[in-house]
């Protein structure tokens, strides 16, 4: 997911991806310790995408604040 793709969404559309992407990343950790997965650097990305997700919610918060 791309930085510039994340500017197009809405808040609630944003929290509503953040809350799969957390869904995902557990399910991909959980599935990890049990039994290899076969591409880890899945989690990698998912948890990067999370951290975007974040970054994007808390940079409109600020923006909101300062207005």
């Amino acid at each position: 997911m791309k930085v510039k793709e994340l500017k197009e969404l809405t808040v609630e559309e944003l929290n509503e991806r953040l809350a799969e992407q957390q869904g995902a990343l557990g399910k991909m950790k959980v599935n990890h310790k049990i039994a290899e997965s076969e591409n880890p650097i899945d989690i990698r990305h998912t948890r990067r995408n999370v951290a975007r997700i974040k970054t994007e919610i808390t940079a409109r918060s600020r923006q909101e604040a300062t207005k």
